[in-house]
């Protein structure tokens, strides 16, 4: 028996988006089929939509109240609750409609049951394809491929600042190597569900702590987290590949260095992660940038849809990178939705 991860996420905005679609695409399908000119076209949907848009939205609404209960079900005895909602939701408007109707071309409850219930099978089977074309094997492997890379060139600077090290400063030295086992040991693992803020930032402070080692005075780090609990749950790796372009394209250009800042703070049912850098000609942000911003937003629509968004702009001499994502904070999988 499947599980109800096979059904979509039900209060996900992409979601919803894309059973509008489906079911305002079916409208006008049936619409055009029962015309034959542009006028009945036009009084056909006008008259499937009074009714059918008033029913979608309501079985909507109600199947984002009951999604709780629709995940601790199995799969088929989902699908049967979600028909019994489909029902109740086209119950409500059709009585509503038989109580205040003006006109005397009511349809038949029954038949908009069964139009509801084919649409309700339709969109079903749209997301159970989705699911198998992404399904949670698939998932984890393009999630693992589209895990940031530390570049080449960080791993040699960081062993050459720690030889350095080893024989004024062999404590500092074996610290270093403590980060870098860390830093490494996660980029191996199975990054595949969300993790708590507090250990992307303890990562960070890991990577920035072996930068540190080689930039010396010209490397500088504000941390704006006060405020933030540390068990929002963010994607694996997703602050470090900013940090490091960061660094990359903004403190190593300048000869004396910069400061990078680091914000992080929730509003309303949000999380917002703020990077900026300095920015220079030299740098050239468009271009190095690029793989890795398209990396994250990927990563993003794979794990929230369309509730998480990337935005990245340059004001005077600061390169900024804007990331809100839903406010999480009981663990999730990542699955594709």
């Amino acid at each position: 028996m499947r599980k109800t991860s096979c059904l979509p996420n039900l209060r996900n905005l992409g979601v919803a988006l894309r059973i509008l679609i489906i079911a305002n695409s079916a409208l006008i399908l049936g619409a055009l089929i029962l015309s034959d000119s542009m006028e009945s076209f036009t009084h056909q949907l006008t008259g499937i939509s009074t009714f059918a848009q008033p029913t979608l939205l309501v079985c909507l609404f109600l199947l984002y109240g009951c999604y709780h209960l629709l995940v601790s079900m199995s799969y088929r005895n989902a699908i049967v609750f979600i028909f019994i909602l489909i029902t109740l939701g086209t119950a409500i408007v059709h009585g509503f409609f038989s109580q205040f109707w003006i006109f005397s071309d009511l349809p038949s409850f029954t038949r908009i049951v069964v139009y509801a219930w084919l649409m309700s099978a339709i969109v079903l089977y749209y997301f159970n394809l989705h699911h198998r074309a992404y399904s949670p094997a698939v998932t984890e492997a393009r999630l693992q491929a589209l895990q940031a890379r530390i570049r080449p060139h960080f791993l040699f600077n960081s062993l050459n600042a720690v030889l350095s090290l080893i024989r004024d400063q062999p404590k500092q030295a074996e610290t270093a190597l403590e980060d870098m086992a860390d830093l490494f040991r996660v980029l191996m693992a199975e990054n595949r569900e969300l993790v708590p803020i507090a250990q992307e930032i303890a990562l960070c402070r890991q990577y920035l702590a072996l930068e540190k080692l080689r930039l010396d005075e010209r490397l500088n780090v504000e941390w704006l987290i006060d405020d933030v609990p540390p068990d929002v749950l963010i994607p694996p790796l997703l602050l470090q590949p900013l940090i490091e372009n960061a660094v990359y394209h903004g403190i190593e250009p300048l000869t004396d260095g910069g400061t990078i800042t680091i914000q992080v703070y929730t509003k309303q049912n949000e999380v917002h992660l703020i990077l900026k850098n300095p920015y220079t000609a030299q740098s050239k942000h468009l271009n190095g940038n690029n793989m890795a911003l398209k990396n994250i937003k990927e990563r993003l629509t794979l794990h929230f849809d369309l509730e998480a968004s990337l935005k990245c702009k340059q004001v005077n001499n600061t390169y900024e990178v804007h990331i809100s994502l839903p406010n999480h904070t009981k663990k999730i999988n990542a699955q594709s939705i």
